[in-house]
């Protein structure tokens, strides 16, 4: 088997300037808000990379474990403008799109952005919304844009939306349907932090909180740049066939009563390619795929009725099929 470190892509070297570019991006990023959030540094840097692949995250957890401070902290990092949407069951979709209102000085309707319209946008316990409210996030995630009265507003890029719910509080809650959590690059869960953490906390929050101390690290052009060298990560056609070999794994699994969408694959691969360019490589390899198919897929999967009498969850079943299918070997390209 060669090694892939020995190897080079159209006889550049093996780090490029755009990986360095990537790797830079992504520290500074993680550092600054490992500043405020304490102990959490997967949880950071899938956070961060999450944000290089321009997708959306759903941190589900418990309350007060800094699902709203790490969204602030990112938005600070990256100096880009941020909104907070608590979702109530009494909100409408255009309390989150905006809305049209006449002018009666020019006979005219003018819009009014809502709080979509930000690049951070923290949306906060999700599942406290209805269905149509929940809708309303569908447009803006897929397509980054909103549609008021037949007519659509770009988003401004860098655009991410962080979703947060709590899985254990289910009374008033309205669980997110199949569309809504495909459109979620990642799902991460934050947990409590371990003792000297939490003494850590403690701290550094005696006299004042740390976001007051956290400035802009990387401009929004640096991250765009950034956000596009990802894309140029070189993935061998064994490592795509790995990729789709795990997600139709999970179609076929016999606990599973709906599998991943070809939207898992895409994310899977986008991640792997993140991951690598964080390493300060410019080539994927099976061990990115493997660390990130649990978070990009397992909340695509739909566990049938009577695995989950059994307590068998998306998880295990991600980690049993990752376990199970077969690595493929490197080749020279």
């Amino acid at each position: 088997m060669p090694d892939p470190q020995m190897e080079t892509r159209r006889g550049t070297p093996a780090r490029s300037a755009s990986v360095e570019l990537v790797q830079q991006v992504a520290e500074r990023i993680a550092h600054s808000v490992g500043q405020v959030i304490i102990g959490k540094r997967n949880e950071i840097r899938l956070t961060v990379l999450g944000l290089l692949c321009q997708g959306h995250i759903l941190i589900e957890d418990i309350p007060g474990v800094g699902k709203t401070m790490m969204a602030r902290a990112l938005a600070r990092s990256i100096g880009c403008t941020f909104s907070r949407i608590q979702f109530t069951p009494d909100m409408l979709p255009t309390d989150v799109t905006g809305v049209s209102i006449f002018n009666p000085k020019t006979s005219e309707f003018e819009y009014r952005p809502g709080p979509i319209m930000a690049q951070i946008v923290l949306a906060d316990e999700i599942n406290r919304a209805t269905p149509k409210t929940q809708a309303a996030l569908l447009e803006a995630m897929e397509e980054k844009q909103v549609t008021v009265d037949g007519i659509s507003y770009m988003l401004q890029e860098p655009f991410l939306l962080l979703a947060t719910q709590n899985p254990i509080e289910y009374e008033g809650t309205f669980p997110l349907p199949e569309a809504q959590l495909d459109r979620f690059m990642l799902r991460i869960h934050l947990g409590y932090p371990g003792a000297a953490e939490e003494k850590a906390i403690l701290t550094t929050q005696q006299f004042d909180h740390p976001i007051q101390n956290t400035f802009q690290v990387v401009s929004a052009a640096e991250l765009i740049a950034a956000q596009r060298a990802v894309r140029d990560v070189y993935a061998a056609e064994e490592i795509k066939d790995y990729i789709v070999a795990l997600v139709n794994a999970s179609r076929r699994h016999p606990d599973v009563y709906l599998g991943s969408s070809p939207r898992g694959s895409l994310a899977l691969f986008r991640c792997a390619q993140a991951r690598a360019a964080m390493a300060g490589r410019d080539y994927v390899i099976p061990d990115d795929v493997k660390a990130l198919a649990e978070v990009t897929l397992a909340h695509r999967v739909i566990v049938g009725a009577t695995a989950r009498v059994k307590d068998i969850t998306s998880r295990t079943i991600i980690q049993e099929i990752v376990a199970s299918t077969p690595v493929p070997g490197a080749s020279a390209r």
